[in-house]
């Protein structure tokens, strides 16, 4: 019995997706190619403006040394972050702009937070796969270390759900949630090493950047399985697991707590 629940769940959530990911896009000639369009887009620009017009150029471990080199490791650290901003500021107003589910009663509301998550996950893979053949191209080989990025998103998504579900569950009670978010992810991104290398960080607050910041720790093993081809970070691997584990239990449990209360405040 509870194994068909499970499954009814997943399917439903699979459904949910889908219909998120085309209504996005209903309507447009190019349809569901536009999230690998903006990518591509975008890793072309961050190539051409930093490699060829600015010409940064960084001493960075296992990176391939050619112009193109900081655009890539650059759009690397940016593609578990993207995912990861978009996908939590949608999920905080899953619960709000989906008031006619919330008051069915037989519909699982555990789902909505998870669809946006899913979606942007899913929209995230397009720019993944990008990263890839670009650095297949400019360094001839496919690191084996890429059968490891099913089990390094998943930190990722257990964060973003984790917070997707408490935002979610207060943005019903607090409306300011989703605009308080904006202005906390715009400090966390320029607190987390995406545009600029960890070891500029004096060494004494690195390890406590890895500690505090599970983005820290997952870009910097995106680069490693996709740039480098070597897991360099195992240990911060393991922290950000841990402490994504426990992000997803509080955001799970909270918005059970306050999940009764939904449908008499919408």
């Amino acid at each position: 019995m509870q194994e068909a629940r499970w499954g009814f769940k997943l399917e439903l959530l699979k459904t949910l997706v889908q219909r998120e990911l085309e209504s996005r896009y209903k309507g447009s000639v190019l349809g569901n190619l536009w999230p690998l369009l903006t990518q591509l887009s975008q890793l072309l620009i961050y190539t051409y403006v930093f490699s060829v017009v600015l010409q940064v150029r960084l001493e960075l471990s296992g990176v391939p040394a050619n112009n193109f080199a900081y655009g890539l490791w650059l759009f690397a650290g940016l593609v578990p972050w993207l995912a990861f901003t978009n996908g939590l500021s949608q999920a905080a107003s899953a619960v709000v702009s989906q008031t006619n589910l919330v008051k069915k009663v037989v519909f699982p509301l555990s789902l909505l937070p998870l669809v946006p998550v899913c979606a942007a996950f899913v929209e995230s893979t397009f720019g993944l796969m990008i990263l890839i053949i670009f650095v297949a191209i400019f360094t001839q080989q496919f690191h084996t270390t890429l059968l490891l990025m099913p089990l390094l998103c998943l930190p990722q998504l257990l964060l973003t759900s984790g917070l997707g579900y408490f935002t979610a569950a207060l943005t019903v009670f607090l409306r300011d949630i989703p605009q308080t978010l904006h202005v906390v992810l715009n400090l966390w991104f320029y607190l987390t090493p995406i545009v600029y290398p960890v070891n500029t960080i004096p060494e004494a607050f690195q390890n406590w950047i890895f500690w505090l910041n599970p983005l820290a720790a997952l870009a910097e093993v995106y680069r490693d399985a996709i740039l480098v081809g070597q897991i360099q970070h195992w240990g911060e691997w393991a922290i950000a697991g841990v402490v994504a584990s426990i992000v997803f239990l509080g955001g799970l449990w909270s918005y059970r707590k306050l999940r009764p209360g939904f449908a008499d405040v919408l």
